[in-house]
């Protein structure tokens, strides 16, 4: 019996799918056979990743333009995309709070952190949850951060805000699972992305190192003494993605070359 891996007929909805990990996942997810619906800001941006999307004779995809801050508007899009098709796969995906010191973020950081990650990833999950169980099949994969199991320095806002999606993400995996629908967690290290070029800028800057300097401080911590690849992440996304990930719900999937203690 070898695993099924297909998703071919299955409808995914990408977040973030623009680029970085997003767009890797899309593409591997499209690789795969599925119909996949990107979600980003940018329209340039989608229609770029659209055409990097696999196409099999069959499939379709698709892009919507919404920002994950702007609820009202995000609401109505999801909305109307559940009109049209039922979700099977739900890529939960979004860019990370501004780096800095916990005492010295702002409320409003926090709240605004709040809001584009946990208020948007659940607001997006009850639209498609009612078509995942009409169809009995259903895949919620949540891509955070590996400060989920142990906390980055200088990412204050970020630790806080990732560690409540977790206990959301687990909180709903309990309540779905007899739906056959699973909701688990995908953890990157440091991954080639401009989100980690931002934060090794960020950190020259504010220890007044090059940025070469604090990228083989980052590499050090790593024992594969490399970054990760957006490819590498997304191969994790795409097999819980599939009917051979069936079984495994409510977890948290570290992707980090090895650099995240045990815990």
């Amino acid at each position: 019996c070898t695993m099924d891996l297909n998703l071919k007929g299955k409808n995914a909805l990408v977040c973030g799918g623009s680029s970085g990990i997003g767009k890797a996942s899309a593409i591997e997810l499209s690789r795969l056979g599925a119909n996949v619906t990107l979600l980003a800001r940018n329209p340039a941006s989608l229609a770029d990743a659209l055409t990097a999307l696999n196409h099999e004779p069959g499939q379709e995809h698709d892009f919507i333009i919404a920002d994950m801050t702007n609820h009202e508007d995000l609401h109505q899009k999801i909305f109307g995309l559940t009109t049209q098709k039922k979700i099977h796969i739900l890529v939960n995906n979004t860019g990370g709070p501004p780096a800095g010191s916990i005492l010295d973020a702002d409320i409003v950081a926090f709240k605004q952190a709040f809001e584009q990650h946990l208020l948007a990833y659940h607001l997006i999950a009850q639209l498609v949850v009612p078509g995942m169980k009409s169809v009995a099949y259903g895949r919620i994969i949540n891509v955070i951060s590996t400060s989920v199991k142990q906390p980055l320095h200088g990412l204050g806002v970020s630790n806080t805000i990732r560690a409540a999606v977790a206990n959301w993400s687990k909180t709903l995996a309990n309540e779905l699972a007899s739906f056959h629908i699973t909701v688990n967690n995908v953890l990157p290290g440091a991954t080639e992305t401009d989100r980690l070029n931002a934060i090794v800028v960020n950190k020259a800057t504010k220890q007044s190192k090059s940025t070469d300097d604090i990228k083989a401080e980052m590499l050090a911590e790593i024992p594969m003494k490399r970054f990760g690849k957006p490819e590498e992440i997304a191969a994790a996304v795409a097999f819980l993605s599939t009917p051979a990930a069936a079984y495994i719900t409510g977890t948290q999937i570290t992707v980090d070359g090895g650099r995240t203690g045990v815990l």
